[in-house]
């Protein structure tokens, strides 16, 4: 027999896990802190409301108070015993967009311009609605604000939706209608939806949404805007932080993310019809936000209505191309309404 102490070997190693298995475990482990860290470097904070007031309202900044406890910024301009020019904005964008029209037309007409519910300086409005109802009712307060009983109405895009449901919700007090790329019109049979921006394509997804009201880099809001525009060289650097800044103005993101979920109310385009005011179309043919065939559907549905098509210009001709659309916008009101009158009226 061979005694225990005889044996001339080591007992074997306890087992190892095997590199892989730990690999396995690790590689997950450093893509989650990789992910975790980028998110919180991506983070986009709100601007400074003060701040973005003072810069983009000036000291001169006008807001009028709603009974709904609403604030919205305004803008009233040009020649004061004019005709009442009323302009809404498009999605994601502020009263700015229509600077270049007020600097053109602004000799001859009263030009009232706003933040809708949700947008630049307005912000974000008591009860975080920000259907057609809401934004018709900012109207109403500016214009209640002003004294103004009626005027002339007009849009770009969600301002033209905006614009037009108004006209239908208060005919008596909508003298004429500039619907310019105004949204709300259903595709033509056969026709495929527009390719939009890449802004507007985030919000199609939940996951989207939700990165949308924490991560807005400068790079998305440029790509958008080009995205946008068929005259890319009027987005600069100023343009750029004004949208970039703006959207992040406290509020402003969480409205887009709302509007992104609601209904625009499909059924109401059947009723545009009954619209009675003098109505201008006015599109840009290079439109990639909302199809241009868009005009011809208006057109076909609003009696007496006129339509302008801008060759090479995309979805925000009164930037694009404000010679062409302050004259446009001219001809139609003097030949459209009757001049001397519509002073009288207010």
């Amino acid at each position: 027999m061979i005694a225990d102490d005889d044996l001339d070997f080591d007992p074997p190693p306890p087992p190892r896990r095997p590199f892989f298995r730990r690999k396995r475990v690790l590689i997950p482990l450093a893509v989650l802190a990789a992910l975790v860290i980028g998110f919180l470097l991506l983070l986009t904070p709100d601007t400074d409301r003060e701040a973005m007031i003072a810069k983009y309202g000036g000291p001169d900044a006008a807001f009028a108070a709603g009974p709904a406890g609403q604030r919205i910024h305004y803008r009233d301009q040009g020649r004061r015993d004019g005709p009442a020019i009323m302009l809404l904005h498009g999605s994601n964008a502020s009263l700015h967009t229509w600077e270049p029209l007020v600097e053109r037309l602004g000799a001859d007409y009263r030009i009232v311009t706003l933040d809708l519910p949700g947008h630049g300086l307005t912000g974000a409005i008591p009860g975080r609605d920000y259907d057609a109802d809401a934004m018709m009712e900012a109207v109403d307060v500016v214009a209640a604000k002003l004294g103004l009983h009626h005027f002339v109405l007009g849009g770009n895009s969600m301002g033209g939706w905006i614009a037009w449901r108004y006209a239908l919700a208060h005919p008596a007090r909508v003298d004429a209608l500039l619907l310019i790329d105004a949204a709300g019109m259903p595709l033509r049979r056969g026709e495929k939806a527009p390719e939009s921006n890449v802004g507007f394509r985030v919000l199609e997804y939940p996951f989207g949404r939700w990165l949308a009201t924490r991560i807005t880099p400068r790079m998305l809001v440029e790509q958008s805007l080009l995205g946008s525009v068929e005259r890319q060289d009027i987005v600069d650097a100023a343009m750029i932080d004004r949208y970039w800044e703006l959207l992040r103005f406290p509020g402003n993101r969480e409205a887009t993310v709302i509007r992104a979920r609601a209904s625009r109310e499909p059924e109401m385009a059947a009723r545009v019809g009954e619209i009675t005011a003098p109505t201008l179309i006015l599109f840009g043919d290079k439109d990639r936000i909302i199809n241009p065939s868009a005009a011809k559907t208006f057109n076909e549905r609003i009696a007496g209505s006129e339509v302008v098509l801008l060759p090479g210009i995309g979805h925000l001709p009164m930037e694009e191309a404000p010679d062409q659309v302050a004259t446009a916008i001219a001809d139609f009101l003097t030949r459209r309404l009757a001049a001397a009158a519509a002073p009288e009226r207010r």
